[in-house]
């Protein structure tokens, strides 16, 4: 059967796949990285590792994976192939596309950046199918975004689109490690709310998790630290709106476990705050972690179909 390698590299774990045309998954497995071994072993785990899916290929589907797809955490130039710079990594300038063809034999490779990589599968097989415009925002440590347009995910002039996570809601607010003060990500992602949580309760060890357990036992301490999360992300997700008009945000990430304490908070913050703007669909992401995974997959076969064009 005719198929493709996926992988899905973070700071500490890879996720990998071997996927078929109708995006059904015929093998998974996970690695760690190995970062504290250093970048250098990282790429050659990522290598070994796509090595080791090209035999599973072999064995599994009897014949070769016809292209792979990976991807990377950081700044990604997705056109020349290249894994620019990942601080959790510490990969600056690898070629890694260039690598990984070399170690697979020549097959067709795609890199693309995580979160655009994961928004890219929300946006075809998750909870974006059938929006032709949508927003995709995972909430974890950070605050990212990919801005689906039919059926691709736009990455900018530069590779930096949707980096909503640092629209400035509360000029003057906490410092961000961009080097601006009160960004979206220092008061609405996951991590955020942790330390706001972790103040508030005088647990050091409490997380965001923690906080909307105890919004919904109905402690005031976390309802304030809950409603102050909201409003700044209902004001970033407003600025959102107006620049982009989608039709869909898909809210991903540990902070979108919290379901009806997040979204139903949430789509009524953004109802209060709209006037001219159409109010989208604002619903849970559908495919979890293995969302990256698969976009991998759907990048590995865009680029097999480029080159039949070509």
């Amino acid at each position: 059967m005719r198929n493709v390698i996926a992988l899905d590299v973070g700071g500490t774990g890879m996720k990998a796949a071997l996927v078929a045309a109708d995006g059904a998954l015929l093998h998974e497995a996970r690695r760690p990285t190995g970062r504290e071994r250093g970048p250098d072993a990282v790429v050659a785990s990522v290598l070994d590792f796509a090595e080791e899916l090209r035999s599973e290929s072999l064995a599994r589907c009897g014949e070769a994976a016809s292209a792979a797809g990976v991807a990377v955490p950081g700044i990604v130039d997705e056109a020349a192939g290249t894994a620019v710079y990942a601080a959790n990594i510490g990969w600056r300038d690898v070629p890694l596309r260039a690598l990984l063809a070399e170690r697979l034999g020549g097959a067709p490779v795609a890199l693309g950046h995580d979160v655009r990589t994961g928004g890219l599968a929300e946006g075809r097989l998750g909870a974006g199918r059938g929006a032709d415009r949508f927003l995709f925002l995972p909430l974890g440590t950070g605050i990212a975004g990919a801005i689906g347009i039919e059926g691709r995910i736009e990455a900018g002039a530069h590779g930096c689109a949707g980096e909503i996570g640092h629209i400035v809601v509360r000029p003057g607010g906490p410092p961000c490690g961009c080097g601006q003060a009160g960004c979206l990500e220092t008061l609405a992602s996951a991590s955020a709310v942790a330390r706001a949580w972790a103040a508030a309760s005088g647990d050091p060890e409490a997380d965001a998790a923690d906080c909307a357990k105890a919004v919904e036992s109905g402690d005031p301490r976390a309802r304030a630290v809950w409603d102050e999360a909201i409003g700044a992300l209902a004001d970033g997700l407003v600025t959102g709106l107006t620049l982009l008009d989608p039709h869909t945000v898909i809210v991903g990430g540990g902070l979108a476990e919290a379901a009806d304490t997040l979204f139903v908070p949430l789509r009524a913050a953004v109802e209060e705050r709209i006037t001219f703007q159409t109010v989208p669909h604002i619903v849970p992401a559908a495919l979890g972690d293995i969302a990256g995974c698969l976009g991998a997959g759907l990048l590995a076969w865009d680029r097999l179909s480029a080159e039949v064009t070509a």
